[in-house]
């Protein structure tokens, strides 16, 4: 049999600019690619929480590198978007784990007003949250003419 890592290699490799816990040369580095408003991503992330919290205790920190990027479908999950870019507003200012857990937690929950609730209630600043939040709104607005 032939090892073939190209079939099972990232696309886009690891790196200090995704949302990350635990350090990039890990043993093992696990990439989930989310929806926040998809029951299913909700069941995986709960999931990898507490498969990465016991290869911790058994492990050790460095085992496992956990990262999460962004895969709205909005198709069929129209305030996956909007969730998303709260996210990574909150990650402006240090919270993009605590709102992420946040997010899944309240997945019927996503209209605006909910995100601000939800930054609020995690003790960011909500002019700065909001400043993001329309920063990226409108960054996406502009992608979106592209493809």
């Amino acid at each position: 049999m032939i090892d073939d890592h190209s079939s099972s290699s990232l696309v886009v490799l690891a790196s200090t600019q995704d949302h990350s816990q635990g350090v990039l040369s890990a043993a093992v580095v696990l990439v989930m690619y989310g929806d926040y408003q998809c029951p299913r991503s909700a069941a995986v992330y709960k999931l990898i929480k507490i498969i990465r919290q016991e290869l911790t205790v058994s492990f050790g920190e460095d085992y496992l590198c956990f990262i999460f990027r962004h895969f709205p479908q909005i198709q069929i999950h129209p305030q996956a978007q909007r969730a998303a870019q709260a996210a990574v507003a909150a990650a402006v200012q240090g919270q993009f784990w605590l709102m992420n857990d946040t997010l899944f937690a309240h997945q019927q929950k996503l209209e605006n007003g909910y995100l601000v609730e939800y930054a609020n209630d995690l003790g960011l600043d909500i002019p700065q949250f909001l400043k993001e939040l329309a920063f990226s709104f409108a960054f996406s607005l502009m992608l979106a003419r592209f493809v």
